[in-house]
């Protein structure tokens, strides 16, 4: 079994760091005005991921905060994931080429399953599928819209076209410190076989470690953001509470 990854969070909104809560783009927190200091903060602290949001990207479908992502990608020793915005296969591409290990596929999983079921043809290990759920459905769009889709079908099809990794925010938790949705990500994880990463409530090192006794049901690694900005912990206490 591979180590459970803590994965820091830059979400990036007109190029500055900032939180959401619950993705509501009227309820931001600016925590910093360069995403790329603050990746490097992270990845000097030990980290070896690095989960960047473009915001920006995830509303308009354009790759508004890609430079950062990039800067990241190529400067740094961590590995960077990127979700928000990527549409199409020249986003993938630009993101790959330019050092990213890993590009997140969000809202066109459910809106263009062929497109997604090629990406992750041709790219495998590289695309990471983004499954955001209130209440069970799947939220696209930077969570503007909830679809009818139910989240673990949703999962279970992906899986099937041979999808590795997918990534489970459960939305009413995000950005509120209240602890994560440990029984919804378990089930994703059951339902689709595969190797997941828990996202949204993440307040505490005891919150790491719960998930973390969930490895064996498939829970490889948690996205760690609000806990970190407002001083819960450190990226480095994260680490040595896995690695403890």
């Amino acid at each position: 079994m591979s180590n459970f990854t803590i994965y820091p969070a830059i979400d990036m909104l007109g190029g500055k760091c900032v939180r959401l809560i619950q993705g509501d783009y009227n309820q931001e927190t600016v925590y910093g005005d360069s995403p790329f200091d603050m990746a490097k903060s992270f990845a000097d602290q030990g980290a070896e991921w690095i989960h960047m949001v473009d915001l920006d990207g995830a509303r308009t479908g354009e790759r508004i905060n890609g430079k950062y992502v990039t800067q990241a990608a190529k400067e740094l020793s961590a590995n960077i994931q990127i979700g928000g915005g990527i549409r199409t296969e020249a986003d993938v591409v630009h993101y790959l080429e330019n050092g990213v290990s890993r590009v997140i596929l969000g809202s066109v999983v459910v809106s263009d399953p062929n497109f997604t079921k090629e990406m992750i043809r041709k790219y495998g290990s590289h695309i990471a599928i983004g499954i955001d759920a209130k209440d069970g459905k799947a939220a696209t769009h930077g969570w503007l819209q909830t679809s009818g889709t139910d989240a673990y079908e949703l999962g279970k099809a992906v899986a099937d076209a041979g999808a590795e990794v997918f990534i489970v925010t459960d939305i009413a938790t995000d950005g509120m410190l209240s602890g994560p949705n440990i029984e919804g990500v378990v089930r994703m994880a059951e339902e689709t076989g595969r190797d997941v990463i828990a996202s949204g409530g993440v307040s505490s090192l005891e919150d790491i470690h719960s998930l973390k006794a969930n490895q064996a049901h498939g829970i490889v690694g948690t996205i760690v953001g609000k806990a970190l900005y407002s001083n819960r912990f450190t990226v480095k206490e994260a680490l040595e509470k896995v690695r403890g």
